[in-house]
């Protein structure tokens, strides 16, 4: 049964092993730019949306500028609004600019811009940043989680983090629901990669449909 499974994480990860961060174009590294635009695409992601369209809408930001905290709370409320909407993110578009821009001003005053400030707040307590995250207006324990699942690859005091979603992937796989079973028959694959891949068999059936056919 191990090798089984071993097998269907083997197939999983080499299909579907893609961190939303590289899907978004975010080259992810422990420096304020690469870890603000994670914030903002997991801010996007949280909300009921398909994850296409917050990597899309990601993208979007980025192209018109709104890269950084200072940019992006120094932007036209339209202005964020029409970004939005570019990407495809028009069910909440207008709240969404409100949040953003709210939140960049709280990450540029509390934090000086600097992600790795509000880590350092929480002396690198994963549950503490955790709650620092939820700060963000519109960041809930779904964005922090988002956050957290795909930071681990530049933070690695946060790994391995595999949350809820993560774990409902594993089980629609019939995969262990446990953290450390699953890194074991994951092997050298890096948590976040494993953590992303499982998400994505948790959101979309058909992933998991695809990778129990080629597990056999």
């Amino acid at each position: 049964m191990s090798r089984d499974q071993r097998r269907v994480v083997r197939e999983l990860v080499g299909a579907h092993g893609r961190t939303y961060a590289e899907e978004a174009g975010i080259r992810l590294k422990d420096t304020p730019q690469p870890l603000y635009r994670l914030l903002v695409l997991a801010h996007l992601l949280s909300a009921r949306i398909r994850g296409s369209v917050a990597v899309a809408t990601a993208r979007a930001l980025h192209e018109a500028g709104l890269r950084d905290p200072r940019r992006m709370a120094g932007a036209d409320w339209q202005e964020r609004v029409d970004a939005l909407g570019r990407g495809g993110y028009r069910r909440y578009d207008e709240r969404t600019a409100t949040q953003l821009g709210e939140a960049a001003e709280l990450l540029t005053e509390r934090w000086g811009g600097d992600l790795r400030r509000l880590r350092k707040e929480a002396a690198g307590e994963v549950a503490e940043v955790r709650r620092l995250l939820q700060e963000f207006p519109g960041v809930g324990p779904t964005g922090a989680d988002i956050f957290l699942r795909e930071a681990q690859r530049v933070w690695p005091q946060a790994a391995p983090y595999l949350d809820r979603k993560a774990l409902q992937g594993a089980e629609r796989l019939g995969l262990p629901g446990d953290p450390d079973r699953l890194l074991d028959l994951a092997g050298t694959t890096e948590p976040a990669v494993l953590a992303a891949a499982l998400v994505r068999a948790a959101v979309d059936e058909e992933v998991a449909r695809d990778t129990l056919d080629r597990a056999g």
